[in-house]
């Protein structure tokens, strides 16, 4: 798989303790910046429901850091924003007061960004010099942080196209690449620290249907997520707020009405929704199933439940938030538990194939007979 880490059988016992300390603590720091980038795509979608994410006019990574001090910065910026449609589409007339209500979760969702890069930078280079980080993983970790750096210059390139004409938010296509863009370092990092903590051996052989099981949940959760992102972008969960139809039939009328038809997938309303309900629930089936199915295949109870526990909580947001017609608490717990969900499957992957496979129950009458008394 990738970003696995291999065991070390060639090193002697205490080479391999330290190795084992020295893991266990890469693995801390990796762990704490996947925490980080949870409540960065949480802030995300935040501002993105309160419509915040276009309250600052300026793309400025080092400058940007500071706040506003004085009232001539403040008037400077909301002038700026008055120049885009959003604030004579939406906004036009809520005053200073209202600026700075909606700049405040903009500024803060890039000042997390800021100090995500710093938790992985300042870490990195100090555990790589004390030797705490194996050679062959600093490529891996380095290459990471260039594409968290990347992921910022995505985030701006987003938000530059909400400041078209006659446009009050961003592209939904450059939301979804933000948004898997996000997902992809999060799940590369978590990959990391798992693997760091339980090593891939050579001993473990995984039959190819768990293989399967796992790598299907996996595909259906990621699709999903993007299926999310484009109703995010089109704003799809303020139409047909029904469940489970949809205006009264549960295949709506106008699914293939752009042409060409692949068009449908990503701009059409109707069918970005119908789309979305279609991967949700073929993903609670799935994963549902491998819940069922783990303890068979060699997944602890704790994640089978964690499993079950995180899809079925995350298909009720999905209904409940469609159903209240977006409502900003309820959405952003959606998001969360998108991500959350995600975590709780690449865990039981990454269990599945780096764990112990389950004892078969020996045959009738093949138990071995007891030794002979001397």
């Amino acid at each position: 798989m990738p970003f696995d880490v291999q065991e070390f059988p060639e090193a002697s016992r205490m080479d391999r303790a330290a190795m084992r300390r020295n893991r266990r603590i890469v693995a801390i720091w990796l762990f704490t910046v996947a925490a980080m980038i949870l409540v960065m795509i949480i802030l995300g979608g935040v501002t993105r429901l309160t419509g915040s994410g276009l309250s600052i006019m300026e793309w400025a990574p080092v400058s940007g850091a500071l706040p506003p001090m004085s009232d001539a910065e403040w008037h400077h910026l909301f002038d700026l924003y008055k120049q885009i449609p959003q604030y004579s589409l939406v906004n036009e007339g809520f005053g200073l007061a209202g600026f700075k209500h909606i700049f405040w979760l903009e500024w803060i969702h890039r000042l997390w960004g800021r100090l995500i890069g710093l938790a992985f930078l300042v870490p990195l280079v100090w555990l790589g010099l004390t030797g705490r980080i194996e050679r062959r993983l600093v490529p891996r970790l380095v290459l990471l942080f260039v594409l968290g750096g990347l992921q910022g210059a995505v985030g701006w390139f987003m938000v530059a196209s909400g400041f078209l004409p006659d446009t009050t938010s961003v592209s939904a296509y450059r939301l979804v690449a933000h948004l898997v863009l996000a997902l992809a370092l999060y799940a590369a990092i978590l990959w990391t620290a798992l693997s760091l903590l339980r090593p891939a051996s050579r001993r473990v052989v995984v039959p190819l249907a768990p293989r399967l099981l796992a790598a299907s949940c996996a595909i259906m959760v990621a699709l999903t997520i993007v299926a999310g992102g484009f109703m995010a972008g089109l704003h799809a969960g303020l139409t047909y707020n029904t469940f489970p139809l949809m205006d009264g039939q549960l295949v709506p009328d106008g699914w293939a009405r752009l042409q060409p038809v692949l068009r449908n997938l990503t701009e059409n309303v109707t069918a970005v929704q119908f789309d979305h309900r279609l991967l949700a629930t073929a993903t609670l089936i799935l994963v549902t199933l491998m819940a069922a199915l783990g303890p068979r295949i060699g997944l602890p109870r704790s994640i089978s439940i964690a499993l079950a526990v995180a899809v079925g909580c995350q298909y009720a947001l999905g209904v409940t938030t469609l159903l209240l017609v977006v409502p900003v608490p309820v959405a952003a717990m959606h998001q969360a538990g998108a991500v959350i969900l995600l975590t709780t499957v690449l865990v039981a992957w990454h269990r599945l194939l780096h764990g112990r496979l389950p004892k078969r129950p020996c045959a009738k009458g093949s138990r071995a007979a007891a030794p002979k008394p001397a």
